[in-house]
């Protein structure tokens, strides 16, 4: 998963490694609980972020700034490496990193079409890629690295880094994508163009060796397998352009979101089944960052507005037809945590907009509420009305009718503070292996740990917050040799 933070350069995004190295050691036994406070003994100079990036196991956090880059491991919090300074003081503009797993291979960014892959503990250069264009994204599994351009991805395999497939993409300026982890069931997922547009003629005075025309983006996904090296299947994931697409751990999962990011779908791999649908909020809004938990019973998804979502893969919440068998009547959120409230990138600070429906009774002392409008009236209902009346109406529905009926909510949710400007941060997120907790980290600098109710869901509670912002002189270290 990677996140480009504020960057206004053309680069824009990320490369992994190659070969799998030994890992970086033993963790670090430091642990800091609160906002992370600096030594005075210890000079810290702040610099600007450029990228922020959890590894494939969320067990490490890469940071890429305008001085060079840092990783963090995150249970315990801690720095393990950080790239040392040169005689000027400095030690290098880093604009996207990427890490494969716990190895010391990390893949970079350094100008718009040069990747270059480094080995952090011989501190030495392992292989520089030059490309025709601008590098959007890369990434990489223990077969196959993919290199995504504006309409072009190159797939190499790593043992040789020989170009496999050169694949033409419709305009893909954000470059979505994604890339199975598990190098057996290896999937690329990729967008693909719209069906109804066709290629206009080249004005005369256009020559013929001009640029190749972009093609516009649809909200539909190819899912191409990348040991066969062959097309499987078309999913029709959404009406409008994609704007997320992110797969599990074992490759058997594709979640993908589209530029409104209303509802959130997740499909099966290689069926292309659609097993999930949820509801994000009513307002659009654009997604950030989907990350599945270790064992892909939980969704997370956090976007522009400052509330991240999180979604139970449970056969409760599974769509019709899909062959997981669910009750009835389950419902798919806690009554008790029902929510009257709509996402949006502007959310109002009005603490009655983000309300939680507790189950005590009402403040007899409380000022009464002003009467809402008509559309927030209607707006509010059908966020209420039962799940089991929508699963059973769905019965008797269209499916395209029952797209709009049916998705379920999160069940839980945490708040993430605002930026400097007042206004929602960029972010990207993970869940940890074992605690119940959702990782968080911020454009702003911020690693915030919340903690959530697995059974009753809810909002979240912060419990640690550290800062990725500063350089320190010393750093915990990993074994090197």
């Amino acid at each position: 998963m990677w996140l480009l933070l504020q960057r206004s350069t053309d680069v824009h995004t990320v490369l992994v490694l190659i070969r799998e190295t030994p890992d970086y050691g033993p963790r670090p036994q430091s642990v800091y609980s609160t906002l992370l406070d600096p030594n005075p003994s210890q000079p810290l100079f702040v610099m600007a972020l450029n990228y922020i990036t959890f590894n494939q196991d969320h067990s490490f956090l890469a940071v890429a700034t305008t001085d060079g880059m840092r990783v963090y491991s995150t249970n315990p919090f801690a720095l393990v490496f950080q790239t040392p300074l040169t005689e000027n003081g400095a030690s290098g503009d880093i604009a996207i990193l990427e890490m494969l797993f716990s190895t010391s291979l990390v893949a970079m960014v350094l100008s718009p079409r040069l990747l270059r892959i480094v080995n952090t503990k011989r501190q030495t250069t392992v292989c520089e890629l030059t490309f025709p264009a601008r590098v959007g994204a890369v990434r990489l599994n223990r077969k196959r690295l993919l290199v995504v351009m504006d309409d072009l991805m190159f797939v190499y395999d790593v043992s040789s880094m020989k170009v496999l497939k050169e694949i033409v993409t419709p305009s893909n300026p954000y470059a979505i994508c994604a890339l199975s982890p598990d190098s057996t069931n290896n999937y690329i997922a990729y967008p693909m163009r719209k069906k109804e547009y066709t290629s206009q003629p080249a004005p005369n005075h256009v020559p013929p060796s001009g640029p190749r025309v972009t093609e516009p983006m649809s909200g539909e996904v190819m899912l191409y397998n990348a040991n066969d090296m062959q097309e499987v299947k078309v999913i029709t994931a959404h009406q409008t352009p994609l704007s997320c697409l992110a797969m599990n751990k074992e490759g058997t999962l594709l979640a993908t979101a589209s530029e409104k990011g209303t509802v959130i779908r997740v499909f099966a791999i290689p069926s292309a089944q659609k097993v999930y649908q949820f509801r994000r909020g009513s307002m659009p809004a654009r997604i950030h960052c989907m990350s599945f938990n270790e064992a892909s019973t939980l969704l997370c998804v956090s976007s522009a507005t400052e509330t991240i979502h999180i979604f139970r893969l449970s056969a409760d919440n599974a769509v019709p037809d899909s062959g997981l068998e669910a009750p009835s009547d389950a419902p798919t959120t806690p009554q008790r945590y029902q929510r009257q409230r709509s996402e949006s990138p502007y959310d109002s600070s009005d603490p009655s907009s983000s309300s939680i429906l507790g189950d005590s009774p009402a403040d007899p002392s409380a000022k009464p509420l002003r009467s809402p409008g008509w559309m927030s009236m209607m707006r509010r209902t059908s966020q209420n009305v039962s799940t089991t009346l929508v699963s059973r109406a769905a019965g008797y529905l269209p499916n395209a009718v029952t797209e709009i009926w049916e998705p379920a909510r999160d069940f839980a949710w945490v708040k993430i503070p605002k930026g400097r400007n007042g206004v929602p941060v960029k972010s990207v997120v993970a869940m940890g292996e074992a605690a119940p907790e959702v990782m968080v980290a911020t454009s702003e600098g911020d690693f915030l740990i919340y903690n959530i109710d697995l059974e009753n869901g809810g909002e979240g509670r912060l419990v640690r917050q550290h800062s990725v912002r500063e350089r320190s002189e010393t750093h915990s270290g990993f074994n090197t040799d």
